[in-house]
Protein backbone atom coordinates (compact mmCIF):
# COMPACT_ATOMS: atom_id res chain seq x y z
CA UNK A 1 0.00 0.00 0.00
CA UNK A 2 1.30 3.39 -0.98
CA UNK A 3 2.53 5.34 2.14
CA UNK A 4 2.56 9.11 2.37
CA UNK A 5 5.58 10.97 3.58
CA UNK A 6 5.93 14.62 4.43
CA UNK A 7 9.58 15.84 5.84
CA UNK A 8 9.00 18.76 8.38
CA UNK A 9 12.33 20.07 7.55
CA UNK A 10 11.50 23.52 8.01
CA UNK A 11 10.50 22.75 11.56
CA UNK A 12 13.22 23.13 13.32
CA UNK A 13 13.77 23.76 17.33
CA UNK A 14 17.67 24.96 16.92
CA UNK A 15 20.57 22.63 18.36
CA UNK A 16 22.00 19.54 16.81
CA UNK A 17 20.37 16.81 15.48
CA UNK A 18 20.91 14.13 18.51
CA UNK A 19 19.06 11.34 20.01
CA UNK A 20 19.04 11.27 23.97
CA UNK A 21 16.56 8.11 25.36
CA UNK A 22 13.27 9.42 24.05
CA UNK A 23 14.40 13.12 23.67
CA UNK A 24 12.36 14.27 21.31
CA UNK A 25 12.87 17.88 22.30
CA UNK A 26 16.75 17.91 20.72
CA UNK A 27 16.02 19.98 17.18
CA UNK A 28 15.83 18.30 13.88
CA UNK A 29 13.79 17.98 11.42
CA UNK A 30 10.59 15.26 11.59
CA UNK A 31 9.95 12.95 9.37
CA UNK A 32 5.82 11.88 9.67
CA UNK A 33 5.09 8.83 7.21
CA UNK A 34 1.38 7.28 6.78
CA UNK A 35 -0.65 5.10 5.05
CA UNK A 36 -4.20 6.68 4.98
CA UNK A 37 -2.57 10.27 4.02
CA UNK A 38 -1.55 13.60 5.61
CA UNK A 39 -3.23 16.59 6.14
CA UNK A 40 -2.08 19.70 6.56
CA UNK A 41 -4.32 22.47 8.33
CA UNK A 42 -3.13 25.94 8.00
CA UNK A 43 -5.59 27.61 10.10
CA UNK A 44 -5.67 25.20 13.19
CA UNK A 45 -1.18 25.31 12.76
CA UNK A 46 -1.48 21.49 12.60
CA UNK A 47 -0.64 18.45 10.50
CA UNK A 48 -2.32 15.35 11.19
CA UNK A 49 -1.58 11.35 9.90
CA UNK A 50 -3.55 8.43 9.97
CA UNK A 51 -2.87 5.07 9.68
CA UNK A 52 -0.04 3.85 10.83
CA UNK A 53 1.33 6.99 11.17
CA UNK A 54 5.11 7.65 12.18
CA UNK A 55 7.40 10.12 13.19
CA UNK A 56 10.80 10.47 13.15
CA UNK A 57 13.25 13.00 14.49
CA UNK A 58 17.04 12.31 15.70
CA UNK A 59 17.14 8.85 16.61
CA UNK A 60 13.66 8.83 18.43
CA UNK A 61 10.24 7.42 16.74
CA UNK A 62 6.86 7.80 17.52
CA UNK A 63 4.33 5.24 16.11
CA UNK A 64 0.78 5.47 16.07
CA UNK A 65 -2.72 4.95 14.65
CA UNK A 66 -2.70 8.69 14.40
CA UNK A 67 -0.06 11.38 14.91
CA UNK A 68 -0.78 15.44 15.25
CA UNK A 69 1.69 17.92 15.02
CA UNK A 70 1.43 21.43 16.16
CA UNK A 71 3.45 24.21 15.29
CA UNK A 72 3.84 27.95 15.80
CA UNK A 73 6.18 30.73 14.29
CA UNK A 74 9.95 29.78 15.06
CA UNK A 75 10.92 31.60 18.31
CA UNK A 76 7.51 32.41 19.46
CA UNK A 77 3.70 32.02 20.26
CA UNK A 78 1.13 30.20 18.55
CA UNK A 79 -0.47 33.80 16.91
CA UNK A 80 -4.27 34.90 18.08
CA UNK A 81 -6.69 33.75 15.82
CA UNK A 82 -7.22 37.13 14.43
CA UNK A 83 -3.74 36.90 12.58
CA UNK A 84 -2.73 35.03 10.11
CA UNK A 85 -1.65 31.13 10.97
CA UNK A 86 2.10 30.86 11.25
CA UNK A 87 4.06 29.24 8.72
CA UNK A 88 3.94 25.06 8.00
CA UNK A 89 5.73 22.74 6.38
CA UNK A 90 8.60 24.84 4.30
CA UNK A 91 7.63 28.04 5.82
CA UNK A 92 10.41 28.16 8.83
CA UNK A 93 7.55 26.85 12.00
CA UNK A 94 8.50 25.15 15.00
CA UNK A 95 6.84 22.16 16.21
CA UNK A 96 5.70 22.51 19.90
CA UNK A 97 3.27 19.75 20.39
CA UNK A 98 3.19 15.76 19.50
CA UNK A 99 0.23 13.94 20.34
CA UNK A 100 0.21 10.16 19.23
CA UNK A 101 -3.44 8.19 19.30
CA UNK A 102 -4.00 4.77 19.18
CA UNK A 103 -1.28 1.85 19.94
CA UNK A 104 1.45 4.32 20.82
CA UNK A 105 5.00 3.11 20.54
CA UNK A 106 8.03 5.57 21.34
CA UNK A 107 11.18 4.10 20.53
CA UNK A 108 14.80 4.69 20.27
CA UNK A 109 18.10 2.78 20.31
CA UNK A 110 17.89 1.51 23.55
CA UNK A 111 14.34 2.27 25.23
CA UNK A 112 10.88 1.89 24.47
CA UNK A 113 7.34 3.20 25.52
CA UNK A 114 3.88 1.88 25.27
CA UNK A 115 0.26 3.29 25.91
CA UNK A 116 -2.89 4.32 24.14
CA UNK A 117 -2.41 8.11 23.96
CA UNK A 118 1.11 10.08 24.54
CA UNK A 119 1.74 13.91 24.28
CA UNK A 120 5.01 15.08 24.32
CA UNK A 121 5.31 19.15 25.44
CA UNK A 122 8.66 20.02 23.01
CA UNK A 123 9.16 23.47 25.36
CA UNK A 124 8.86 21.48 28.68
CA UNK A 125 10.67 18.24 26.92
CA UNK A 126 8.45 16.18 28.61
CA UNK A 127 6.48 13.09 27.55
CA UNK A 128 2.89 11.95 29.54
CA UNK A 129 1.74 8.53 28.18
CA UNK A 130 -1.56 7.57 29.46
CA UNK A 131 -4.36 4.32 28.46
CA UNK A 132 -3.80 0.81 28.90
CA UNK A 133 -0.87 -1.38 29.50
CA UNK A 134 1.52 1.46 30.58
CA UNK A 135 5.13 0.32 30.37
CA UNK A 136 8.48 2.07 29.82
CA UNK A 137 11.50 -0.59 28.84
CA UNK A 138 15.01 -0.01 29.52
CA UNK A 139 17.80 -2.29 29.05
CA UNK A 140 18.01 -3.07 32.71
CA UNK A 141 14.72 -2.00 34.26
CA UNK A 142 10.81 -2.37 32.80
CA UNK A 143 8.55 0.00 34.85
CA UNK A 144 4.48 0.02 34.69
CA UNK A 145 1.92 2.08 35.65
CA UNK A 146 -2.22 2.25 35.80
CA UNK A 147 -2.92 5.87 35.10
CA UNK A 148 0.09 7.51 33.58
CA UNK A 149 3.47 7.61 32.71
CA UNK A 150 5.39 10.59 32.61
CA UNK A 151 8.91 10.83 30.71
CA UNK A 152 10.88 14.12 31.65
CA UNK A 153 13.94 13.87 28.83
CA UNK A 154 15.99 17.05 30.19
CA UNK A 155 15.64 16.36 33.88
CA UNK A 156 16.20 12.72 33.28
CA UNK A 157 13.52 11.49 35.37
CA UNK A 158 10.37 9.27 34.61
CA UNK A 159 6.90 9.17 37.16
CA UNK A 160 4.33 6.42 37.24
CA UNK A 161 1.48 6.78 38.44
CA UNK A 162 -1.46 4.68 40.08
CA UNK A 163 -0.15 0.96 40.55
CA UNK A 164 3.17 1.45 39.53
CA UNK A 165 5.85 -0.77 39.59
CA UNK A 166 9.52 -1.09 38.42
CA UNK A 167 11.05 -4.52 37.76
CA UNK A 168 14.60 -5.52 37.23
CA UNK A 169 15.32 -8.05 35.08
CA UNK A 170 16.59 -10.19 37.59
CA UNK A 171 13.27 -10.01 39.28
CA UNK A 172 13.63 -7.24 42.05
CA UNK A 173 10.11 -5.51 42.47
CA UNK A 174 9.44 -2.70 43.89
CA UNK A 175 5.41 -1.56 44.07
CA UNK A 176 3.77 1.86 45.59
CA UNK A 177 1.18 4.36 44.42
CA UNK A 178 3.64 6.45 42.82
CA UNK A 179 6.97 5.67 41.47
CA UNK A 180 9.76 8.27 40.65
CA UNK A 181 12.74 6.71 38.61
CA UNK A 182 15.91 9.20 38.27
CA UNK A 183 17.87 8.11 35.34
CA UNK A 184 21.87 7.79 35.18
CA UNK A 185 23.83 11.09 33.45
CA UNK A 186 24.96 9.83 30.19
CA UNK A 187 28.64 9.54 29.39
CA UNK A 188 30.48 12.18 27.66
CA UNK A 189 31.45 11.11 24.19
CA UNK A 190 34.44 8.34 23.79
CA UNK A 191 34.05 7.96 28.21
CA UNK A 192 33.76 4.22 29.19
CA UNK A 193 30.66 3.42 31.53
CA UNK A 194 29.80 0.00 33.19
CA UNK A 195 27.33 -1.67 31.34
CA UNK A 196 24.36 -3.22 33.27
CA UNK A 197 24.14 -7.06 32.54
CA UNK A 198 21.50 -7.68 30.57
CA UNK A 199 21.99 -4.65 27.86
CA UNK A 200 20.32 -4.41 24.55
CA UNK A 201 22.32 -4.96 21.35
CA UNK A 202 23.82 -1.48 20.07
CA UNK A 203 22.08 -0.45 16.63
CA UNK A 204 23.64 0.38 14.12
CA UNK A 205 24.63 4.11 14.04
CA UNK A 206 24.74 4.72 17.74
CA UNK A 207 27.79 5.65 19.27
CA UNK A 208 29.38 4.12 22.20
CA UNK A 209 28.96 6.48 25.21
CA UNK A 210 26.89 9.17 23.15
CA UNK A 211 23.77 10.09 23.79
CA UNK A 212 21.83 6.46 23.09
CA UNK A 213 23.67 4.93 25.75
CA UNK A 214 21.00 2.74 27.66
CA UNK A 215 18.74 4.91 30.27
CA UNK A 216 20.23 2.69 33.51
CA UNK A 217 17.91 4.09 36.78
CA UNK A 218 20.00 4.84 39.27
CA UNK A 219 17.34 6.08 42.11
CA UNK A 220 13.95 4.83 42.72
CA UNK A 221 11.75 6.95 45.15
CA UNK A 222 8.67 5.29 45.97
CA UNK A 223 5.13 6.97 47.26
CA UNK A 224 2.08 5.71 49.00
CA UNK A 225 1.32 2.10 49.95
CA UNK A 226 4.91 0.73 49.09
CA UNK A 227 5.66 -2.83 48.82
CA UNK A 228 8.84 -4.86 47.93
CA UNK A 229 8.55 -8.52 48.06
CA UNK A 230 11.78 -11.02 48.47
CA UNK A 231 12.07 -14.58 48.11
CA UNK A 232 10.84 -15.23 51.68
CA UNK A 233 9.33 -11.77 52.93
CA UNK A 234 6.82 -9.17 52.15
CA UNK A 235 8.00 -5.67 53.11
CA UNK A 236 5.43 -2.58 53.27
CA UNK A 237 5.78 0.75 54.11
CA UNK A 238 4.24 4.57 53.38
CA UNK A 239 7.56 5.75 51.43
CA UNK A 240 10.93 4.74 50.42
CA UNK A 241 14.01 4.62 48.38
CA UNK A 242 15.20 1.99 46.52
CA UNK A 243 19.07 1.86 44.44
CA UNK A 244 18.91 -0.88 41.82
CA UNK A 245 22.81 -0.90 41.19
CA UNK A 246 23.37 -1.35 45.32
CA UNK A 247 20.08 -4.09 45.64
CA UNK A 248 19.37 -1.34 48.75
CA UNK A 249 15.80 -0.11 49.67
CA UNK A 250 14.93 1.89 52.68
CA UNK A 251 11.40 2.33 53.45
CA UNK A 252 9.73 4.65 56.24
CA UNK A 253 6.96 5.09 57.83
CA UNK A 254 4.45 2.46 59.30
CA UNK A 255 6.73 0.14 58.29
CA UNK A 256 5.68 -3.98 58.24
CA UNK A 257 7.96 -7.11 57.62
CA UNK A 258 5.68 -10.15 56.86
CA UNK A 259 7.11 -14.08 56.73
CA UNK A 260 4.20 -16.07 56.36
CA UNK A 261 2.50 -15.29 60.02
CA UNK A 262 5.52 -13.65 61.91
CA UNK A 263 4.86 -10.09 61.55
CA UNK A 264 7.61 -6.92 62.57
CA UNK A 265 6.26 -3.29 63.20
CA UNK A 266 8.23 0.01 63.47
CA UNK A 267 9.12 3.05 61.51
CA UNK A 268 12.17 2.26 59.57
CA UNK A 269 13.23 -1.05 57.36
CA UNK A 270 16.37 -1.98 55.50
CA UNK A 271 15.73 -4.57 52.61
CA UNK A 272 18.58 -6.15 50.46
CA UNK A 273 16.95 -7.28 47.77
CA UNK A 274 20.28 -9.02 46.11
CA UNK A 275 20.27 -11.73 49.27
CA UNK A 276 16.44 -11.31 50.69
CA UNK A 277 16.65 -9.81 53.65
CA UNK A 278 15.06 -7.27 55.58
CA UNK A 279 16.36 -5.88 58.77
CA UNK A 280 13.93 -3.66 60.84
CA UNK A 281 15.74 -0.62 62.44
CA UNK A 282 15.24 0.41 65.52
CA UNK A 283 13.97 4.70 65.55
CA UNK A 284 15.49 6.94 68.69
CA UNK A 285 12.41 6.96 71.13
CA UNK A 286 10.75 4.45 69.59
CA UNK A 287 9.94 0.72 69.57
CA UNK A 288 9.63 -1.99 67.33
CA UNK A 289 6.88 -4.53 67.76
CA UNK A 290 6.81 -8.18 66.31
CA UNK A 291 4.86 -10.90 66.63
CA UNK A 292 6.44 -14.55 65.90
CA UNK A 293 4.66 -17.80 65.34
CA UNK A 294 6.15 -20.30 66.09
CA UNK A 295 6.20 -23.15 63.12
CA UNK A 296 9.70 -25.15 63.81
CA UNK A 297 11.53 -23.27 61.42
CA UNK A 298 13.54 -20.03 61.46
CA UNK A 299 11.56 -16.74 62.75
CA UNK A 300 12.01 -13.07 61.43
CA UNK A 301 15.89 -11.27 62.44
CA UNK A 302 15.48 -8.97 65.33
CA UNK A 303 16.25 -5.36 65.05
CA UNK A 304 19.86 -5.80 65.84
CA UNK A 305 20.02 -9.60 64.52
CA UNK A 306 21.59 -10.90 61.14
CA UNK A 307 24.52 -9.43 59.32
CA UNK A 308 25.60 -6.14 59.65
CA UNK A 309 23.68 -4.45 56.60
CA UNK A 310 25.50 -1.88 54.54
CA UNK A 311 24.27 1.65 54.80
CA UNK A 312 20.92 2.32 52.45
CA UNK A 313 20.82 4.57 49.68
CA UNK A 314 19.74 8.09 50.41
Amino acid sequence: MRRSLLALGALLLGGPVLAQNLDLSQGGPVEVTAVDGIEWRQQEQVVIARGQARATRGGVTVEADRLLARYRPRGGQAPAAARAPAEGPGGGGEIWRLEAEGNVVVTSATDRAEGDRAVYDMDQAVMVMTGGALRLTTPDNTLTARDSVEYWSQRRTAVARGNAVVVTNDGRRVRADTLVAHFAESAAPGATRPQPAATAPRQPGAQPGGPQQPSSIERVEAFGNVEIRTAEEVVRGDRGVYGPNSGLARLLGQVRITRGDNTLSGQEAIVNMQTGVARLVSAPGARVQGLVVPQGGQGLPGPGGGTPQPEAPR
